[in-house]
């Protein structure tokens, strides 16, 4: 195996152990002797490894001992909050963030689309929730969440600010992953289907305040249904 491949594979094994917890935040990683015996590579590619996974603040170099392990809240590389998303290891607490920020950004977007939303802008939208709901007839996941990201990209562009899709682009493999999580469960495609109904009820008549409320109410149940569905915790 090239060498590339064998230091992208040691990444991958890696943030792995991290995120199941073999080594927690604030512990220092083992020798790069030991790791490069547990993943059967050379002290060289454990180097490179350890190096590429600093660079996106997954662990940290601390002078005159081994790096250590951050916690996920100070992860900077988007492939490692990914990888976090997919691993509810750690409490759930990245896909939570993930939901906080969506909460933040998109209930503004909804306000903003009820303004400049056009007939087109419409159209659209309802042809994506009778996709959602056909999906959710047809028992097919993947086309569900795509559908129902499609309905979030068309409420993103509605309001005509270039900049909120700039900021939401970056985002969208990580809900890729956490909408796979939640809506692989038939409930929370019922849930969703109803929340996505009231969105666009409130675009359709046009009430910023209607629109805005409308969407933290599905971002409400969104986090509802992460932690009773995915990460099985109480409501806080």
């Amino acid at each position: 195996m090239a060498r590339q491949s064998l230091v992208a594979a040691t990444v991958e094994r890696l943030s792995d152990d991290v995120l199941e917890g073999e080594f927690p935040p604030g512990e220092q990683l083992p020798p790069e002797a030991d790791l490069a015996e547990r993943y059967g590579v050379s002290r060289l590619t454990v180097r490179e490894a350890i190096k590429l996974l600093q660079a996106q603040g997954v662990v940290r170099g601390v002078p005159g001992r081994r790096s250590e392990v951050a916690p996920v809240s100070q992860w900077t590389g988007l492939d490692m909050l990914v990888r976090s998303v997919s691993h509810p290891d750690d409490g759930g607490a990245a896909a939570l963030q993930l939901i906080a920020v969506r909460r933040m950004i998109e209930t503004g977007a909804a306000a903003l689309a009820a303004e400049h939303r056009t007939d087109e802008d419409l159209a659209a939208l309802e042809a994506h929730l009778a996709g959602m709901r056909a999906a959710h007839e047809g028992s097919d996941v993947d086309a569900f969440v795509r559908e129902d990201i499609a309905f979030h990209d068309v409420v993103l562009r509605a309001g005509g600010n270039v900049f909120l899709t700039v900021v939401m682009e970056p985002l969208a493999r990580v809900l890729q992953h956490a909408r796979r999580d939640t809506s692989s469960h038939e409930p929370v495609q019922r849930h969703a289907i109803a929340e996505h109904d009231h969105v666009l009820a409130a675009l359709r008549a046009g009430d910023p305040e209607q629109a805005r409320a409308a969407m933290a109410s599905h971002m409400d149940q969104t986090e509802a249904d992460l932690r009773r569905f995915v990460l099985r915790t109480p409501a806080p």
